[in-house]
């Protein structure tokens, strides 16, 4: 399977749904822009690329609001300072042996039926966390975040996750101590900038109520209102989730998911150019 990141431009089906989206017009990209770059401008204590381009990252999440986006990036910056042992001067090299030699993130090959990316993590019997350490996963996720970046669409649309934990056992719950679900939900709810739509949960046992427990102090309202928990049941994935664009292993009619990481990990690597400016900016240097 050749996996590609989708880079060129909006088609003109996507350029309307951002209209009524996310108020993306040439009016409010430009306002954007020149006020983004203002803030950033008079604020020495951040280092970003002021590129066109690369600041649409960050306003489509924000609906072109450049106060937001600015306050994002200041999130950003805060995040990457105080975890910069784990995430510092990240690449897709530092994590190779993780995407390449085990299943336990995975992406879909196709679209959903809204056009978003669909992220798949194996959180059950899939993970071996004696190969896998939950740091090593974190910044997998990290890494795929940014590449989705990359995808203008995908900035558009945003991503949907599936959290898998089929066979989940007391191995990996251990894994999820609440320091771990605290870094993950910080990134995910204060420090990404994509729009993530949905998260399923599907075929979680009873022990999952453990991990469940060490989570939900650290939800807020927003995340918690696009949680979705299914159990075994698919068909109540479907009605977030059309069968038509799922692999079997989900009720779908797609067939059986017969790729890994490995299959889309070189994909990454044909773009460490924008890996290395990802990690160029946060905070400035004193």
């Amino acid at each position: 399977m050749a996996f590609t990141l989708e880079v060129g431009p909006l088609t003109d089906e996507v350029k309307e749904f951002a209209k009524v989206d996310i108020r993306e017009t040439p009016e409010n990209v430009a306002q954007g822009l020149k006020e983004l770059k203002e803030l950033l401008q008079n604020d020495p204590t951040l280092n970003f690329s002021t590129d066109d381009e690369f600041l649409l990252i960050f306003l489509r999440p924000c609906k072109f609001y450049a106060k937001s986006a600015y306050e994002l990036m200041k999130r950003i910056a805060d995040f990457k300072q105080k975890h910069k042992d784990l995430i510092g001067n990240l690449m897709p090299e530092d994590e190779k042996a993780g995407f390449i030699n085990n299943n336990v993130v995975n992406v879909l090959k196709n679209r959903d039926h809204k056009g978003r990316r669909v992220l798949i993590q194996n959180c059950g019997s899939l993970w071996d966390t004696s190969k896998v350490s939950a740091d090593n996963v974190f910044r997998m996720l990290y890494l795929m975040h940014e590449a989705a970046c990359l995808e203008p669409e995908t900035q558009v649309r945003g991503g949907v996750v599936i959290l898998d934990f089929d066979g989940l056992s007391t191995k990996q719950v251990m894994a999820f101590t609440p320091a771990i679900s605290m870094r993950l939900l910080t990134f995910i709810q204060d420090a990404m900038p994509l729009r993530l739509k949905e998260v399923h949960i599907v075929k979680q046992p009873f022990i999952f109520n453990m991990v469940w427990t060490i989570f939900k102090p650290f939800i807020k309202e927003k995340l918690k209102g696009r949680l979705f928990f299914h159990g075994s049941k698919m068909s109540s994935l479907h009605k977030h989730l059309e069968p038509s664009c799922l692999p079997k292993n989900y009720g779908g009619d797609l067939p059986e998911m017969d790729y890994t990481g490995a299959d889309w990990y070189p994909a990454i690597e044909n773009h460490l150019d924008h890996m290395r400016l990802m990690n160029s900016c946060g905070l400035a240097k004193k």
